[in-house]
């Protein structure tokens, strides 16, 4: 049978954990299913790396016991969780000032008490967005109206809570707060289940790693999908009338009753449709550019800040280096942090060489932990900016305006064309709880249509 005569049930674009999710579900229910992957490798924005021999993940790495749905699915893989180090202090840079602390960071009483009224004032606005579709909100167009940095120039009155804010934003969505609408941030964090969740440690988003890595996830699914995977096939056309859906790629074209799309919108955007999408719904592909991040990886004889009583947890409102954690397996091993450059410093770091990103981020650990961070004996980055078919991270994000103008087609299946990704999550969209609950979302939209 030539690939120009395949047909499936269902074709999937994207073999991230998504897509995989998606197809996996429909599987199980019977159905033919054909995933076309553009890399060479499974689990697009979840990645493997090494480092000194150690497996450590290059894209999402943590989970939090509000994320019900990768802790499960992990469980029934077989892949185990660990808790993220945190005995001793954190570290913070502000101002070029380096203090340390236990639970809150060392700001002003101030800036502690706005910080206290802005999160309460951000409960409040995310209580009023309707969970499915927070365009509809009573205050929505005034909010999407606004950038983040513009709501902050108006409401946060202190140097420290500003330098707060503006960490936060680049820490939750890799980009800066002039370019997410207030609406589009509210709605993070609706989804995240509030500031306090997504970026704690215990308790929160950052509680727990798996043992071995994050990117055992996809890879155990796709491992059950073995067959049904083109891997190298970006797609460069899709072509649907009532009967039937005709998907071209580098591997052969392919043919299909339903079709779920489960890649980043941009790349979404660059493919050719026949007929056009509705051109609301090709706006909004447009219009959701990726944040912007650089994850780093560094090794070092020991994980010599335990022994200072730190645990390797730093955040910086003025350092290139914004946020950074203890990676390390055990007190007797090797040290590594792991450490995360988001937003505009990763683009402009994007555009160094290697050993000059390198230098930078060592004398920005040097700050957090002194001179022994000097001297690594590895180091390793991944810039999800120059990956071809990611074009960035976490996950894409909607300037102001776009929200009220096209959300309300975020989730709208075009035809036989349906939408996964993390992104079109509803909850924590941008994490890999939020891909999964997409997959699933699709594929129940698929089997209600073949029902």
């Amino acid at each position: 049978m030539s690939a120009s005569d395949q047909r499936h049930d269902v074709i999937i674009i994207g073999a991230g954990l998504s897509g995989l999710k998606a197809a996996l579900e429909l599987k199980e229910a019977g159905k033919s299913v054909l995933l076309l992957e553009a890399r060479d490798r499974v689990g697009g924005r979840s990645m493997p790396g090494t480092i000194c021999g150690q497996t450590v993940d290059f894209g999402g790495q943590w989970v939090g016991p509000q994320q019900t749905r990768l802790l499960a699915q992990a469980q029934e893989l077989g892949v185990a969780t660990c808790p993220q180090y945190v005995k001793g202090l954190s570290v913070m840079s502000r101002g070029g000032r380096l203090s340390s602390y236990a639970a809150t960071p060392k700001l002003p009483v101030t800036a502690l008490l706005e910080l206290g009224m802005i999160d309460r004032r951000w409960r409040r606005d995310t209580a009023a967005l309707p969970a499915d579709a927070p365009w509809c909100a009573p205050r929505a167009r005034e909010w999407d109206a606004q950038s983040l940095a513009g709501w902050i120039a108006g409401n946060v009155r202190t140097a420290g809570a500003r330098d707060f804010v503006r960490t936060v934003s680049l820490a939750l969505a890799c980009i800066d707060p002039a370019e997410i609408s207030y609406l589009s941030f509210l709605t993070y964090l609706r989804g995240g289940q509030g500031l306090k969740t997504m970026i704690g440690v215990e308790g929160g988003a950052q509680q727990d790693k798996f043992v071995g890595g994050a990117w055992q996830i996809p890879k155990r699914i796709a491992d059950r999908l073995a067959g049904c995977i083109e891997l190298d096939a970006p797609v460069t056309a899709i072509e649907q009338d009532d009967n039937a859906v005709r998907v071209t790629s580098a591997r052969g074209t392919f043919g299909a009753d339903h079709l779920i799309i489960a890649i980043p919108p941009i790349l979404a955007s660059r493919i050719h449709f026949t007929p056009a999408l509705p051109a609301r719904r090709a706006a909004l592909l447009q219009r959701m550019p990726m944040g912007a991040v650089i994850k780093i990886h560094v090794a070092y004889d020991a994980p010599f800040w335990r022994r200072r009583g730190l645990n390797g947890s730093a955040v910086g409102t003025d350092r290139t280096l914004a946020t950074a954690f203890d990676q390390s397996l055990s007190d007797d091993g090797i040290g590594v942090l792991v450490g995360l450059i988001e937003g505009a410093h990763a683009v402009a770091m994007s555009s160094l060489a290697p050993e000059a990103r390198r230098e930078a981020v060592i004398a920005d650990l040097v700050h957090y932990f002194g001179d022994e961070a000097a001297r690594p004996t590895a180091y390793v980055d991944q810039d999800w900016q120059s990956e071809l078919w990611s074009l960035g991270g976490y996950a894409a994000y909607m300037p102001p305006g776009v929200m009220t103008g096209y959300g309300d087609t975020l989730r709208a299946s075009c035809g036989r064309i349906h939408w996964a990704g993390t992104e079109t999550a509803d909850e924590f969209a941008g994490y890999l709880e939020g891909a999964l609950q997409a997959g699933v979302r699709a594929a129940a939209a698929v089997r209600r249509e073949t029902a």
